[in-house]
């Protein structure tokens, strides 16, 4: 069956996923089929292990059980190519606070090995879209928590890679902003990126989600409900 699925999408399939430190497993028995273009809610309580599912897929951390596939490669052999399929926004901001905002998703659209001039009109279209073409210039340590949030999911969409992996990421946004990311990754799903967002908000995942997975300490993880 998982080789079958992983033939069948090339989105994200996992089975049996686990990740032990010491005698604490952070995650345990996580099974994931994500088709291509869809967008899988994973929600659960803090210490659930939701950052750690997606380190794993991510290729940032090693699981200690099962097995996971994203864009069709598997995450621990092919994870250099992985890396190269997807786009990550975790929690904290990874942008550089010596960089203007632009210089950094420039930098970021360099390091993807995408021309110049393609790089800049990239980030020039995505400040214009998350709002923050005014404060091109400005060096990122003089942004607030919440400019600084959307640069950083700006840095994930650079490259337009297949797959994406956010998580949490309207938090610090305002509700105006929260909306415009909304239907930013509403366009990106229509045009076939596939999403995996972890969120404590129900009306997030709800807007945006096809599936959603509630991961459980006491319980395995368990579809929630499947959008029809």
């Amino acid at each position: 069956m998982y080789e079958m699925d992983i033939q069948r999408t090339s989105g994200i399939v996992a089975e049996g996923l686990g990740k032990r430190f010491g005698d604490l497993w952070a995650l345990r028995d996580l099974d994931l089929d994500v088709p291509a273009g869809t967008v899988l809610g994973l929600l659960g309580h803090n210490g659930a292990g939701k950052t750690t599912a997606v380190r794993i897929l991510t290729t940032l951390a090693v699981p200690t059980t099962g097995r996971a596939h994203v864009a069709g490669l598997d995450v621990v052999t092919d994870a250099d190519a992985v890396r190269g399929r997807i786009g990550l926004a975790a929690q904290a901001a990874t942008v550089d606070g010596l960089l203007t905002a632009r210089r950094n998703l420039e930098l970021v659209g360099r390091l993807y090995h995408l021309p110049r001039a393609v790089a800049r009109r990239r980030a020039d279209e995505l400040l214009e879209r998350l709002g923050l073409s005014a404060e091109a210039e400005r060096l990122v340590k003089t942004f607030s928590g919440g400019m600084r949030r959307r640069l950083d999911l700006a840095a994930t969409l650079v490259a337009t890679p297949p797959v994406l992996f956010l998580d949490e990421p309207t938090t610090g946004l305002d509700p105006a902003s929260r909306n415009e990311l909304w239907e930013l990754l509403r366009e990106l799903v229509r045009d076939g990126t596939t999403l995996l967002l972890t969120t404590q908000y129900l009306e997030e995942a709800d807007r945006l989600a096809d599936d959603v997975v509630v991961l459980d300490h006491a319980a395995s993880p368990r579809p929630a409900r499947r959008r029809s």
